[in-house]
């Protein structure tokens, strides 16, 4: 038997305390929950957004590329692209939600000036190049707001998992340990009252 069951005023003491934890800490949970709920639904707007974005983008930028191939010829428009540097600036930093590390993706815009000579190309190549810079962009704002639902939906389910332990067990059990200590205690002072009388009854029987 559990030594905190037993019952004693400081064990009735220790129940209602570990209660009152156990309830602040299940209203606690529960607010973080729905904060990172919120911010959930917010990414996952922003990130379908986004998506609807890069495939309009994407769509204009291959028509563009097939254009750039029309005028310039496939093999000319594939020595051009080797021209263009490998992207290498790409850093990953981080940000906190309740306690939720987020990343945060940073990366040097390109370079407006291209890395091929005007008179060798149209300005078809200018315009797929915009444009794929432009989905470059959107892919990794994407890649960061998809990876930001993914970490806050798995968080969501730890503080659910723990507030529900909270609310469906840890709680419970103080409860009904408090009013079991609570009822021991009772009972004891009634016994104790009823001897105490008994005994009274008999001094004054004896006298």
């Amino acid at each position: 038997m559990d030594p905190r069951s037993f019952p004693t005023k400081g064990n009735l003491i220790l129940a209602k305390n570990s209660l009152t934890l156990a309830r602040q800490g299940y209203e606690l949970m529960d607010k973080k929950r729905n904060i990172l709920i919120r911010e959930l639904m917010g990414l996952i707007d922003e990130a379908k957004d986004i998506q609807e974005e890069i495939d309009k983008t994407f769509t204009y930028a291959y028509q563009c590329l097939q254009r750039a191939n029309i005028e310039h010829g496939i093999s000319t428009v594939e020595e051009l692209a080797y021209t263009v540097p490998i992207e290498d600036s790409i850093r990953i930093q981080t940000r906190s939600i309740m306690g939720t590390e987020i990343p945060k993706v940073k990366y040097e815009k390109e370079n407006t000036r291209p890395t091929y000579a005007f008179s060798t190309s149209r300005e078809s190549i200018d315009i797929a190049r915009d444009a794929f810079c432009r989905v470059k962009e959107l892919t990794l704002k994407l890649s960061e707001v998809e990876n930001a639902a993914y970490r806050l939906a798995a968080n969501i389910k730890k503080t659910q998992k723990r507030a529900n332990a909270l609310k469906n067990i840890t709680i419970p059990h103080y409860t009904q340990l408090s009013k079991d200590i609570a009822d021991a205690l009772e009972e004891k002072e009634r016994e104790e009252f009823t001897r105490l009388k008994v005994i009274k009854q008999r001094k004054n029987k004896a006298s």
